[in-house]
C-alpha cells in the first residue's frame, strides 16, 4: 500500500462527525457457557496449553454480559454518540446454524435498548473472530458452506434487531483472523496450511457479499460496511527480498478483502492463488454496494523475507528512531494520516475509524486513579493526524477508540491494557483512566464548536 497522498482526494463531508468507542464480544462478555451459549473456536483455542499468555481465557473477561448497564452508563458519561460492538455468533446460534438461542438473543435486545435509552447509536458487527466451534468442526472458513451459514446468521440478526439498529458491519479485520488463524500462527483455529488459508480468504469474502444482500433486504434504511485493518507494509531493509516480502504481505493484509469487496478484483500478486477456489459468479456476489469503509489502524508493518511460515514473510524491526508502544508497535501518526487519504481516494467511500488506541501497563494508584499520559499523547497525535487528513480532503466521518474497557487481548490474554477504563479482573471494578476524562473533554469541546469537528480537529490539553 502506498502512503503517498494522492493528487486528488474526496472532499471531507459536512455530515456530523461521530465520536465512539469499540469492543468485541469474546473480549469483554464472559458468560462463556451461560444461558445456552455454545463454544467458539476461541474457547477451544484458549484451552490448548501455551497458546495464550498465562493460559488466560475469555470465560469471564470483563463480565460485560452481567455488567452491560454499568458499561453503557460509562459511555453515556463519556459523551460518545456511538458504540461499536459485536454479536457472539455462538451465543445466538449455539451450533452456528439451526435453532436460535432465545436467551442469547435477548441479551442483545437488552444491550441495544440500553444504548438507545442513553442516546448512543449501536453499531453492530456480525463477526469479530468467535466462530461457533460446531462450524469449526465442519471446516470453518476453509469450507464454502460457512459463507452461506454466515448469511443465514446475518438474516437472523437483521430481523431481530433491524428495527432499532441501522449500522451494521459484516466482519472485523478479516486479514488478521485469516492470516494468523490459517497460515502464520498465533490465533484460532491455529492451523498452518496455505491452501486452507486461500480458501478461507475467498469464503470470508463470499460470506461478506451474501450478508450485505441479506442485511439490505431485511433492514429498512440500513447503513452497511465492513471493518478492515489497513496498515502500510514497508520493507525492513532495502534488500530486494525484503521489498518483495513487503509487497506480498501488503497484498494479503491490505488488499485481499477490500479490493474484491469494493473493486471486484483480487490483487494481482495473489489472484492466481485464490481464484482456483472460486466458482462462476462469485466475484459479483462478493462485490456488493456498501455505504462506508471501517478502518482499524495502529501502526505500519516493517516486513522482511523469512522462512517461519508458508508465506515466507516475517516482521522486521522498525527504524530505531521510531517510538514504540508498550506492545512494541511503531508510533507513526503520519502513516495514519496518509492511510486515511489513500483509502478515501482509492475506494471513494466515507471512512470511519473504528479502532485506534494503544496498550499501557496501567495501574490504579493509592488515590484510586489511573494516570496514562502516554495514551493521551498517542491519542492527541493520532486524532491530530486525522484532522490533517480531513483538511487534505479525506472523507473521514468518525473516530472510535479501542477500547472502552481493558479486556482479553487475544494471544496476550490480560497482560495488555488497551482500555480508557481500567478493569480489575478479580473484582470487575471499573475505574475511568485519565484518558477517559481527556476524551470526554475533547468530545465536549468539539460539540461546543460552531460546527462539530470542522477540520482541523482540536486537541484538548
Amino acid at each position: 500500500m502506498s502512503t503517498r497522498a494522492p493528487a486528488t482526494v474526496a472532499a471531507a463531508s459536512n455530515a456530523p462527525f461521530v465520536w465512539g468507542v469499540s469492543t468485541s464480544s469474546y473480549q469483554i462478555e464472559g458468560a462463556a457457557a451461560e444461558d445456552g451459549k455454545g463454544p467458539s473456536i476461541w474457547d477451544a483455542y484458549c484451552r490448548q496449553p501455551g497458546r495464550i499468555t498465562d493460559n488466560d481465557t475469555g470465560d469471564v473477561a470483563c463480565d460485560h454480559y452481567h455488567r452491560y448497564r454499568e458499561d453503557v452508563a460509562l459511555m453515556k458519561a463519556l459523551g460518545v454518540g456511538a458504540y461499536r460492538f459485536s454479536v457472539s455468533w455462538p451465543r445466538v446460534l449455539p451450533k452456528g446454524r439451526g435453532a436460535a438461542n432465545e436467551p442469547g438473543l435477548a441479551f442483545y435486545d437488552r444491550l441495544i435498548d440500553e444504548l438507545l435509552a442513553a442516546g448512543i447509536e449501536p453499531w453492530l458487527c456480525l463477526y469479530h473472530w468467535d466462530l461457533p466451534q460446531a462450524l469449526g468442526d465442519l471446516g470453518g472458513w476453509a469450507s464454502r458452506d460457512t459463507a452461506f451459514w454466515f448469511a443465514d446468521y446475518a438474516a437472523l440478526i437483521a430481523r431481530r434487531y433491524g428495527d432499532r439498529v441501522k449500522r451494521f458491519a459484516t466482519f472485523n479485520e478479516s486479514s488478521v483472523f485469516t492470516l494468523f488463524g490459517f497460515v502464520m500462527g498465533g490465533q484460532a483455529p491455529g492451523i498452518v496450511d496455505r491452501d486452507l488459508f486461500h480458501r478461507a480468504i475467498h469464503h470470508v469474502n463470499l460470506g461478506h457479499g451474501l450478508a450485505i444482500d441479506v442485511l439490505r433486504a431485511n433492514v429498512k434504511d440500513a447503513s452497511l460496511g465492513i471493518v478492515h485493518n489497513i496498515q502500510p507494509c514497508r520493507p525492513a531493509t532495502p534488500a530486494p527480498e525484503d521489498v518483495k516480502a513487503a509487497a506480498l504481505f501488503d497484498a494479503y493484509w491490505n488488499g485481499a478483502f477490500a479490493d474484491p469487496q469494493i473493486l471486484g478484483v483480487y490483487p494481482s500478486l495473489i489472484a492466481d492463488l485464490i481464484l482456483p477456489w472460486a466458482q462462476a459468479g462469485d466475484l459479483a456476489k462478493i462485490c456488493r454496494p456498501i455505504d462506508w469503509f471501517g478502518l482499524n489502524h495502529y501502526s505500519p508493518h516493517y516486513m522482511k523475507a523469512g522462512d517461519g511460515n508458508p508465506l515466507g514473510v516475517a516482521w522486521g524491526p522498525a527504524p530505531e528512531s521510531v517510538r514504540r508502544t508498550a506492545m512494541g508497535w511503531p508510533i507513526e501518526p503520519d502513516a495514519f494520516r496518509d492511510t486515511l487519504v489513500f483509502l478515501s481516494d482509492r475506494y471513494r467511500l466515507p471512512v470511519y475509524v473504528l479502532e485506534n488506541g494503544t496498550a499501557n501497563p496501567d495501574v490504579v494508584d493509592a488515590k484510586g486513579e489511573v494516570h496514562d499520559p502516554s495514551r493521551i499523547d498517542y491519542l492527541k497525535a493520532y486524532i491530530g493526524a486525522l484532522g490533517e487528513a480531513r483538511a487534505a480532503g479525506a472523507d473521514v466521518r468518525g473516530y472510535f477508540i479501542w477500547s472502552l474497557l481493558d479486556n482479553f487481548e487475544w494471544g496476550s490474554g490480560y497482560s495488555q491494557r488497551f482500555g480508557i477504563v481500567h478493569v480489575d479482573y478479580a473484582t470487575g471494578k471499573r475505574t475511568p483512566k485519565a484518558s477517559y476524562h481527556w476524551y470526554a473533554d475533547l468530545i465536549r469541546a468539539q460539540a461546543a464548536g460552531p460546527r462539530a469537528v470542522s477540520p482541523p480537529l482540536v486537541a484538548v490539553s
